[in-house]
């Protein structure tokens, strides 16, 4: 079967790109410090992700995107 959406697309509503980064945050308010939610991101979003989650003060890291092998 092909597609024409990669096997990880970026998180951004409406976008399809490949994803590179991976943003990592939680909620503390209702996730431990050992909880970690991943929305991955393409090159365009990555900022536009991490500057949603960091204005509601969630703790967030953006790393290299690895696919699974």
């Amino acid at each position: 079967m092909t597609t024409d959406v990669p096997a990880s697309t970026c998180s951004r509503a409406g976008c399809r790109a490949a994803a590179l980064w991976r943003v990592e945050w939680r909620n503390p308010r209702i996730h431990s410090s050992e909880r970690r939610k991943v929305w991955p991101a393409c090159d365009e979003h990555v900022q536009f992700l991490r500057d949603y989650l960091a204005a509601r003060n969630f703790p967030v890291e953006v790393r290299a995107f690895v696919e699974a092998q």
